[in-house]
Formats: C-alpha cells, sequence, structure tokens
C-alpha cells in the first residue's frame, strides 16, 4: 500500500450532482436509496453477477472469529436491506444490529427478518455520521457500499471509532477501480455504459444508476481511504482487492 499516491477527489464526502453541501447531499442520497428500494435487492443480485452475495459471506467469514462469541455485538452500517447483517447473523451467535437513514430499505429487511430461523438483526433507522450508540459499545462494525455515500468521510470513520470498544474492529467493504492492462478497460465499460442503462430501466430511476459510477469514481481509491483510517487512529489498517481488484475490503481495529 502507498498512501502517497495524487488524492483522486479533495471533497469530503459524497455530491451528487447539484448538492451544494453535506446537509444537501445527505438528503438526496437518503431520498435516492428511499426510491429505488422496492428493486434494490434484485439489481443488487442482477448487476453484480450474483458476486455480491459471495462478498457478504466473506465479509462475515472474516470476522468470524468475533461473531462466535455470544457477548458480541456487531453493528452493520449503511445496512440498506440488511442483506450483510444477516449474513454476519449466520456466522454465528452475537447480537447483530443493522442501521440506516433509508427507512423504506429498514422496511424491507424487517420483512425479510422473520423468514429467518433464531435470533435476528435489530434494525434502528439512524445517520450513520450521528449513531445513537454509546461510546465503546460494539466489538464490529461493518458496512458494505455505504462508506462512499457518506457525506462525510473523516466523520463517518469518526463516529466509527468512538462506537467501537477499545480493540474492537472494522471492516468496510467498497467498489474499487481495477487497474489491471485487460480488466481495467471491461469494468469501466461495464460500469458507466452497461450498468446504468440496465439500473435505470429496471428501478425506473435512471439518475440513480447514473449517480453509482460517478460515486465510484469519485470516492478515495483503497490507499486513500486506508491513509484517512489511519490518520483518524485506526490501527492495523489494511485492505484486500477482490474479484480484480473491483471491489476491496478495508480492515482496521481500534487502538
Amino acid at each position: 500500500m502507498n498512501p502517497q499516491i495524487p488524492p483522486r477527489t479533495s471533497l469530503p464526502g459524497t455530491r451528487p450532482q447539484g448538492a451544494r453541501d453535506e446537509s444537501e447531499a445527505a438528503r438526496q442520497v437518503r431520498e435516492m436509496f428511499s426510491r429505488i428500494a422496492p428493486r434494490y435487492d434484485f439489481l443488487n443480485h442482477l448487476l453484480s453477477l450474483q458476486l455480491d452475495r459471495l462478498w457478504r459471506r466473506r465479509v462475515a467469514q472474516r470476522f468470524r472469529y468475533i461473531l462466535a462469541r455470544p457477548d458480541a455485538r456487531a453493528l452493520d452500517v449503511c445496512c440498506g436491506t440488511g442483506d450483510l447483517a444477516f449474513a454476519l447473523g449466520s456466522a454465528g451467535p452475537a447480537r447483530v444490529f443493522g442501521a440506516d437513514f433509508a427507512h423504506p430499505m429498514l422496511v424491507l429487511a424487517r420483512q425479510k427478518a422473520p423468514a429467518r430461523q433464531g435470533r435476528g438483526p435489530g434494525f434502528f433507522e439512524a445517520n450513520a455520521l450521528a449513531l445513537p450508540c454509546a461510546d465503546g459499545s460494539v466489538d464490529l462494525i461493518t458496512t458494505a457500499f455505504g462508506f462512499r455515500n457518506l457525506a462525510n468521510y473523516e466523520r463517518g470513520l469518526c463516529e466509527m471509532y468512538r462506537v467501537l470498544r477499545p480493540g474492537g474492529e472494522l471492516g468496510i467493504l467498497e467498489f474499487a477501480e481495477p487497474r489491471g492492462a485487460f480488466f481495467a478497460p471491461l469494468y469501466r465499460f461495464y460500469l458507466t455504459r452497461v450498468l446504468p442503462r440496465v439500473g435505470g430501466v429496471i428501478s425506473g430511476n435512471p439518475a440513480a444508476y447514473s449517480y453509482l459510477p460517478n460515486s465510484v469514481e469519485k470516492s478515495p481509491s483503497p490507499e486513500e481511504l486506508a491513509a484517512l483510517m489511519s490518520r483518524v487512529g485506526f490501527a492495523e489498517v489494511r485492505f484486500a482487492l477482490w474479484t480484480g481488484g473491483s471491489v476491496a475490503l478495508h480492515t482496521a481495529r481500534r487502538r
């Protein structure tokens, strides 16, 4: 890893088209995800060629030693319809919670929960930049494909650091841009040409699926995000690239 590479963006967080500040950015993201909630799961599975299921299972396996503890608490931030929270809950007896600020996403997550056996995740509505959780109250925080949508990346990391207990762990699964000479152009074509058209037609919201490739392009690179995590105070910061470098799992520990 080389945190000294030139930055891809000077913005503190996501900025959908027309958003002038953090407040407007957060509002637009919340409204956008609320609108696409009914087709969100179907499109996630379709557009990732079902790989999103595999990625979430791998995250759960990565933290299985924490999830195996009955006294552990895990929080999935920007949980959407709950798929990663469910994967975490299937990996062990730890108590799992999911938080998201798009209410329609949580409605769908709760509808999926009764079909699960055993003690399922608990879901609550919250902004990732102001979690209603006590300091040092959870052992594990995860987020899958939601970090790049935060209106302020550093504030989001600081809030996760606050909520984690000392020694607790963080896992951020996020899109990345492949750099290989062969795969990178194919990925770029799919991300910018195919995905927005298919997602826009099926969801009925072309703007949301035009936002996705733009948000990937403007969000921190794996190296930038690792450097930011270290600057906030996290220790043992690492990232692993999966699926040709198209996704990255960042892991870290609160000091």
